[in-house]
């Protein structure tokens, strides 16, 4: 652990699912409700610093959750990224895409469209938040 890194504080977020190398938390996105994060415990900076069978355990949750999100949400596509460039601490991020998103087509990091999805359909996107929590904690609770 590192008392400079804010992915190591395992308090932090959203918690939708914890154990005991990795946690998935609920990230706080007003334009991307099921946003996602999935966070390895551990203080490690590549998915080269885990042994094989960490790097699978890994994966399967990213997977599970993008397998949740596709399944509640009914979105467009499903983004993945592990970037940690910002923080250098292994994760991913499990990102709902829709075409009417506020950055469609491009990367979520990039500059915002004029246009973004009305009030309604993103109200009726977060109505679905409580159903995309059961379905990861069924996923992956076990």
């Amino acid at each position: 652990m590192s008392a400079s890194c804010e992915l190591c504080n395992a308090g932090i977020g959203d918690v939708i699912v914890s154990a005991e190398k990795w946690r998935v938390i609920l990230v706080d996105d007003a334009n991307y409700p099921g946003f996602c994060r999935v966070i390895w415990n551990a203080h490690v900076k590549e998915m080269s610093d885990l042994d094989d069978a960490d790097k699978a355990e890994i994966m399967r949750v990213v997977w599970q959750v993008e397998s949740a999100q596709r399944e509640v949400l009914q979105a467009h596509k499903i983004n993945l990224a592990s970037f940690g460039n910002m923080v250098p601490h292994l994760h991913w991020h499990v990102i709902p895409r829709f075409t009417d998103d506020a950055h469609f087509p491009n990367p979520v990091w990039a500059q915002a469209n004029a246009v973004a999805p009305d009030t309604a359909t993103m109200n009726a996107r977060r109505a679905r938040l409580p159903q995309l929590r059961a379905a990861i904690q069924t996923r992956l609770i076990y």
